[in-house]
């Protein structure tokens, strides 16, 4: 019942931090860094957030119709789809977006968000899109088990779906002439393209530590899995 609650609490903060966020938070395009192409779908923060209302929801779903048994004999898909969206993307990208956009904030907050802009995005929104989102993700990692994929699958999913966001900003930039994020203003091609392989290492990173804190707090589980498995082989 409490993860249940805990799930729709998830699905409903996000919900609303988007739904906020595309329906009032209007930036005007007055500066090089700000463009109306791609609107809201042009920052990864606010994918970002669209997949954890995604993933609140699909995890709310399963509590209702699905199971959250360590090994169930029959896995529903609703399941398989929680444990997956989790595993590969929900987790790596909120730790990715809180670490990356806080770090860059404490060493210089105008390549990330400048001051400027502060009138237009609320100081709540901010902590709804960058701190909450690493806060409920881990909370639900400690919370609910599931079991990773393989590490090459799960890599893969997440790599591709950092190429093509890559891809998307660059696209924005050769049709508009500027970057989504003023840090890229400010670092020439060489820079820029060590900048995206750090970044490609540190979401690559987190779904490393998702695996591993996953298999530390859920041992049991893991080991009862990885058995069920072998048994089911045979």
């Amino acid at each position: 019942m409490l993860k249940a609650i805990f799930h729709l609490v998830g699905a409903l903060h996000f919900f609303y931090g988007c739904y906020y966020d595309y329906t009032y938070v209007r930036i005007p395009s007055t500066s090089s860094t700000v463009t109306s192409f791609g609107g809201k779908f042009k920052y990864l923060t606010f994918l970002d957030a669209m997949l954890q209302t995604v993933y609140f929801t699909v995890a709310f779903a399963n509590d209702l119709i699905g199971n959250n048994e360590p090994t169930p004999s029959d896995k529903p898909l609703i399941r398989r789809c929680k444990d997956t969206i989790f595993s590969c993307l929900a987790f790596p990208l909120a730790s990715f977006v809180g670490v990356l956009f806080w770090g860059i904030y404490a060493v210089d907050r105008e390549l990330i968000l400048p001051r400027s802009l502060d009138p237009y995005f609320p100081l709540w929104l901010n902590h709804v899109m960058h701190s909450n989102i690493v806060l409920f993700a881990f909370i639900e990692l400690v919370t609910s088990f599931r079991m990773y994929p393989s590490r090459k699958v799960g890599l893969s999913i997440l790599t591709s779906f950092m190429i093509c966001y890559l891809i998307w900003i660059h696209v924005i930039y050769f049709k508009t002439g500027s970057w989504v994020y003023p840090i890229l203003t400010v670092l020439n091609w060489p820079v820029r393209v060590i900048f995206y392989i750090i970044s490609l290492g540190i979401v690559c990173g987190m779904y490393c530590i998702g695996d591993t804190c996953n298999r530390a707090v859920w041992s049991n589980e893991v080991e009862e899995t990885v058995k069920s498995g072998k048994k089911k082989a045979k």
